[in-house]
């Protein structure tokens, strides 16, 4: 999926005239062809690459026709606009249209989304489900696509097809576009349900939904759940406010959605004619491909297909407008949700003590971030068991790295909370040890440094066994990934909670539980989140700060995360992940009237080098992680999520990065 145009990303529109006349196909054509006309220019010069147009329900004569419907004299005249918009929409930077009209065939009428390409009808979709309840008559005028008598009709002397089972697949993006209208993504099983399982990644929904109180949201609710469940993009666009009023209100609802998420919409009564937004298809297919459930479904239709080619992009340099978060990781609402992450560990934590009958804990407390959350965690999980809070063992072990900073807050830390504490300094076991296997003290090297991490451990596991507990591991996803730990030193627990939590998250966390305590344990936590993120398993500056800062070693953790999370949730590569990155950056620095021109592109790829050499070299210290409860959609447990060999070869992920310093190079 790597070679599809723009990363796999398309962009789409919904294209809905705010003024129309009711039984006046002319004028409604005539608004319609102001929109597609734009939509092609912008196309034709670059601007955009719309791939993609929707029209909502009986657009060319309007929804709210009533008995006028079985007029000869309006059907007559929205056949003949049809034809006059076939012909004066037609350019070589034409999307694929879809507008509605009724359409009369077999003695019957039915309501249709007509697909155009470049002048030509492509194929016509009836409507499957014909709603008959309350403020709607349709059936009073239309019949059931299952009442055709056949899968083919004549229109201006072209035979096209005529059902609802028709997939258009656009060789140019790798979008395959099916239809449906209106009803028929509100009944139990969808037609677009069968549609993707036969392969459709994209479905367009021509629509003319009503507003009462609440159903905005409702139909949100409906578009986002549908697109999750199918794993597709979804394109809605319903009736303007200019429909008959009457007896309803309509708003120009329209919605773009991918997977679960709203990309783009207009707000309640908005009334904007043109709505852009952009589905990434690679998302949608990796992660049906993933699913083991996706194609259980039994029941094979008959699809009739159609292939096309797209316009060719004025320009290979696809500029996405998709607001990506730079921390994917941390949810917008984050206060309400750091609640829940913090509550599923809490009771990964509790249920194991629970289910092994014990009633303490061990902890290494170092004041940083990582290990706060796991005593936080520790604190809740007892909360829960109704447990002496005195069984949680604390330590804190200084030795040549620890600060005045870290320690304080450590000791501090354990105090307010009312666990048990203890201060073992492991400096002279450290000294001991380099002795025994004649290491120079004054060579600060990786052996230098694991020696502390492998004996803090060692005096945690002895403690657990001296007092019946369990160690609990302090160590992050982020850390993990990168194998940022010391084999058989803070690698190793008897169990991670912080396993699934990436860095940026810990963060977030730790603020959020900070901002709800009182103040003598909020001033610790604060002071915590703001400490540069460190092993300290380096001697300290001469002013007692901190010299060994992590992201001055392996790289910045916000790229890290995001690479991480991208990889790992949707199968992206690194040019993917390295545009959206950008992008991120991008759309964040316009946010705050910053220059884009600072981002250091340099930066970024050696950071992503580093991750995706580390990813691949450090898995052997995953393969044996102890267990931990997961908490967000990604993980790298050996157990469930992340299977990978430690012998796997990085080469095709690095040389991607290569590539991408290459054409930065050229520009």
């Amino acid at each position: 999926m790597s070679n599809l145009l723009n990363n796999g990303i398309i962009e789409v529109a919904t294209l809905t005239p705010t003024s129309i006349q009711i039984g006046n196909p002319k004028y409604n054509v005539d608004k319609m062809l102001e929109l597609i006309n734009e939509v092609n220019q912008k196309n034709k010069i670059g601007e955009r690459q719309t791939r993609i147009v929707v029209y909502p329900e009986l657009c060319i004569t309007g929804y709210t026709c009533g008995d006028l419907f079985n007029q000869s004299a309006l059907l007559n005249s929205a056949k003949k606009e049809l034809k006059r918009f076939l012909e004066e929409s037609n350019d070589e930077a034409n999307p694929i249209i879809f507008v509605g009209m009724p359409i009369r065939k077999d003695n019957q009428l039915f309501n249709c989304a007509i697909a155009i390409h470049k002048g030509k009808i492509l194929g016509i979709i009836p409507k499957t489900f014909i709603p008959n309840y309350g403020i709607y008559y349709e059936a009073r005028y239309f019949k059931p696509s299952i009442y055709r008598l056949d899968n083919e009709i004549v229109m201006y002397g072209e035979t096209v097809p005529f059902t609802p089972n028709l997939l258009i697949e656009d060789e140019q993006t790798a979008a395959i576009v099916s239809a449906e209208i209106c009803e028929d993504l509100w009944v139990p099983i969808p037609p677009s349900s069968y549609h993707c399982l036969h392969g459709a990644n994209i479905v367009v929904n021509l629509s003319a939904s009503n507003e009462t109180i609440g159903k905005t949201e409702y139909r949100e609710d409906l578009v986002k759940m549908h697109s999750s469940k199918s794993m597709c993009g979804y394109i809605y666009a319903s009736a303007t406010s200019d429909e008959s009023t009457t007896d309803t209100v309509f708003s120009g609802h329209s919605i773009i959605a991918e997977n679960g998420y709203i990309t783009a919409e207009t707000k309640f009564m908005e009334n904007i004619d043109i709505t852009y937004g952009e589905i990434d298809i690679e998302k949608c297919m990796n992660d049906r491909a993933i699913n083991s459930s996706y194609m259980g479904v039994q029941d094979r239709q008959e699809y009739k297909h159609i292939y096309l080619k797209t316009f060719e992009p004025k320009s290979n340099k696809f500029k996405s407008n998709k607001e990506l978060s730079i921390l994917p990781f941390v949810p917008h609402n984050i206060d309400s949700r750091s609640e829940e992450i913090l509550h599923l560990q809490s009771i990964g934590l509790a249920q194991r003590l629970k289910k092994i009958h014990c009633t303490k804990v061990v902890i290494g407390i170092s004041g940083g971030l990582d290990s706060t959350l796991a005593l936080i965690v520790a604190v809740e999980a007892f909360k829960i068991n109704n447990s002496d809070i005195k069984g949680i063992i604390g330590i804190t072990m200084p030795c040549f790295g620890t600060t005045d900073r870290t320690f304080n807050n450590s000791k501090n830390l354990m105090e307010v909370l009312n666990i048990t504490s203890y201060e073992i300094s492991i400096r002279d076991a450290c000294i001991q040890h380099y002795n025994d296997i004649a290491h120079d003290i004054d060579v600060h090297n990786i052996t230098y440094e694991n020696v502390q991490a492998r004996e803090r451990t060692q005096v945690l596991m002895d403690i657990a066994n001296k007092y019946n507990a369990i160690v609990v591991g302090t160590g992050d996803l982020s850390e993990l990934a990168l194998g940022w730990c010391t084999y058989n030193g803070d690698q190793m627990s008897m169990y991670g909670v912080n396993a699934s939590i990436p860095k940026t998250l810990v963060r977030s966390i730790v603020h959020s539980y900070a901002n709800k305590q009182d103040n003598k344990i909020g001033v610790i936590l604060f002071d915590i989140c703001d400490t540069p993120i460190s092993p300290e398993l380096l001697p300290p500056n001469p002013d007692g700060t901190i010299s060994q800062k992590t992201e001055d070693s392996i790289g910045s953790y916000i790229t890290h995360d995001f690479t991480l999370y991208y990889m790992l949730r949707f199968g992206f590569g690194p040019k993917k992940i390295y545009d959206l990155y950008i992008n991120s950056m991008i759309l964040n620095a316009k946010k705050k009237a910053t220059n884009e021109d600072t981002i250091d592109k340099e930066k970024v790829l050696k950071d992503m080098n580093i991750f995706y050499n580390r990813f691949f070299t450090q898995q052997f210290k995953r393969s044996c992680m102890p267990d931990g409860v997961k908490v967000g959609s990604v993980s790298l447990s050996p157990r469930g999520d992340w299977r990978m060999p430690s012998d796997a070869s990085s080469e095709i992920w690095l040389r991607e990065l290569v590539e991408i310093e290459e054409e930065n190079k050229l520009k």
